[in-house]
């Protein structure tokens, strides 16, 4: 099995910044992509940004130009740097990973964390 673990969440002025952090552990062969997800109150979720494991991004257009995701491969931890907060940034916000758990096994099973809160107060 494999967890993933969120930290960083907490709550922050408009225009404040946030780093969140999320660790993989457990039975861990390779990490295909690591993205972030978030939730809003009475919303679906939606996707925040991915990284893949060439280090490809890609970001949902409303946090562009003020989010950044990055990953540390030897920790097998992504990062989710969030610059100048607004209120709608505000939800729980979840990692997601594509996970190979052996050499044996070829297929890349999806893990989700249990979610941080992000609050962006006015």
């Amino acid at each position: 099995q494999v967890q993933l673990v969120e930290s960083g969440g907490g709550l922050v002025q408009v225009g404040g910044s946030l780093n969140l952090s999320c660790a993989a552990s457990g039975r861990i062969f390779s990490i295909n992509y690591m993205a972030w997800y978030r939730q809003a109150p009475g919303k679906q979720r939606e996707s925040v940004a991915i990284i893949t494991s060439g280090d490809t991004t890609n970001y949902a257009d409303s946090v562009k130009g003020r989010f950044t995701i990055s990953r540390d491969n030897a920790k097998n931890t992504v990062y989710l740097q969030m610059n100048s907060l607004k209120p709608e940034d505000t939800a729980v916000y979840y990692c997601n990973a594509g996970v190979r758990e052996s050499l044996i096994t070829m297929r890349y099973s999806n893990y989700w964390g249990q979610g941080t809160q992000v609050t962006v107060s006015s």
